[in-house]
């Protein structure tokens, strides 16, 4: 049976195998010039999304500099609301765009949102000309170009239209292949290592003190997470980080690539639990354990000793916080945190190979979803049913890093990632609950067929 139902899994839901072939199901004939027009189109959608995610690259690392420099009352948590209002923006563009794409030619809400981006990118550049409010006008940019990123619902509800079940796999995972590039070769890394010294300049040290906040909802636990169980400074975190983030875009163009040729074996049900309970153990291994401590920040107004601890007992590392004008930021786990005096550090190679197992399992579990999703809805019109989907990924971009990064500075790192590892035990063991009705639309259509 399971032989059998990965073959099932494979069988053509548009009835396009290929130039001239013929569909016993649907009773489609395709050209070969019809051929090679979808392929196009399909190609031109790849370099779409690949140009979007430069453009995104290009701009995410500059937002911070760009915005003390043209508002200098903007703050770390303004940059957050910055930051979030992308994926707002995105969030109820899809559900739009999407409508608009069932009942009118694809082509137009991608043309619009194109222009919409475009637009929003221009406003982008100049924020700095108003006088004043110049903070409102950023957020206004980044929510509109999250609004025309919305597209991506259209681009995938056309690859799922296009692409035959055989073919609908590769297709969806040369997507996000192609955004995966993007955030690659996106100069936006380079950029910020060569201006490293003029932003270096630009982060006040009131905006580091802000940074350490829970206001920093929306930025990356893993900058605070490394700063604060490696003692780096914001420069190295941010570095370090888009090293590791870097590669991890390199792992995720290969998982892509080798997407295509595992669900052909394995099926995709499969890869979807399989990328699920890599990404679990991924979240396991990053939860803290051992007896050795991160160095603890403190303000020693008194003296700029180290402390000495009795014979056995654990040793606390101080630095005295700078003052005045002084650039040097603080570096160790801050003593307002106060699970930094009880919770063992996350080694760096416990680090490294966690980000690794999620790396791999993350991209998975994106490609199959959609793919799934696209296969279960069948030859019917999917842009509702996409940008449906894309909102709910939008959404919880814009939840996840409030929910993490309020738990991880309250609680911290172990009820962080021991919650998150719950949440994917609890996706898996729903994925297990409905795991034999994830078939194909034609699948489950001729078997109630041959029930009736």
């Amino acid at each position: 049976m399971a032989a059998r139902g990965t073959a099932e899994e494979q069988e053509p839901l548009l009835g396009n195998q290929g130039p001239g072939s013929r569909s016993s199901e649907w009773d489609i004939v395709e050209t070969e010039q019809h051929y090679r027009s979808r392929w196009r189109s399909i190609r031109i959608l790849y370099l779409t999304m690949f140009l979007s995610s430069v453009g995104f690259s290009i701009v995410i690392m500059s937002i911070w500099p760009y915005l003390q420099k043209i508002d200098p009352t903007a703050d770390a948590g303004f940059l957050g609301w910055i930051i979030a209002s992308y994926s707002l923006g995105q969030m109820v563009a899809s559900p739009l765009f999407g409508i608009w794409s069932n009942f009118r030619p694809r082509k137009e809400p991608l043309v619009i949102s194109i222009f919409i981006s475009v637009a929003a990118n221009c406003l982008y550049v100049y924020v700095h000309l108003p006088p004043s409010h110049n903070k409102y006008y950023m957020l206004a940019a980044r929510g509109l170009v999250g609004f025309g990123a919305g597209n991506v619902a259209v681009v995938r509800s056309y690859i799922a239209g296009a692409t035959s079940l055989q073919e609908r796999t590769g297709a969806m995972a040369n997507t996000s292949a192609s955004q995966a590039l993007g955030f690659i070769l996106g100069p936006g890394n380079i950029v910020w290592m060569i201006q490293e010294d003029s932003v270096k300049v630009s982060i006040s040290m009131k905006a580091q003190t802000e940074l350490r906040t829970p206001r920093r909802a929306s930025i990356s636990i893993a900058t605070p997470l490394t700063m604060d169980m490696y003692a780096w400074t914001r420069e190295q975190a941010v570095l370090y980080n888009g090293i590791i983030l870097a590669a991890l875009g390199v792992e995720a163009v290969i998982v892509f690539m080798g997407i295509k040729v595992l669900s052909k074996k394995t099926g995709e049900r499969m890869l979807l639990l399989g990328g699920l309970l890599i990404v679990l153990i991924g979240f396991f291994i990053l939860l803290p354990w051992g007896n050795q401590f991160p160095k603890i920040q403190w303000q020693d107004l008194h003296n700029n000793s180290i402390p000495h601890e009795p014979s056995g007992a654990r040793v606390l590392y101080f630095w005295k916080l700078p003052t005045g004008n002084s650039s040097e930021a603080p570096t160790g786990c801050p003593i307002e945190q106060s699970w930094c005096l009880s919770t063992p550090v996350i080694h760096l190679a416990q680090f490294l190979v966690a980000a690794a197992l999620i790396g791999m399992g993350y991209p998975a579990c994106n490609v199959m979803s959609y793919t799934l999703y696209s296969k279960i809805l069948g030859p019917k019109p999917q842009g509702v049913y996409m940008g449906w989907l894309t909102a709910s990924g939008s959404a919880a971009r814009i939840l996840g890093p409030v929910f993490v990064s309020q738990t991880y500075t309250y609680l911290g790192p172990r009820w962080s990632f021991g919650l998150v590892c719950g949440m994917v035990i609890l996706t898996i063991v729903l994925l297990g609950a409905v795991y034999k009705r994830l078939v194909a639309f034609s699948v489950r259509h001729g078997r109630v067929q041959e029930e009736a």
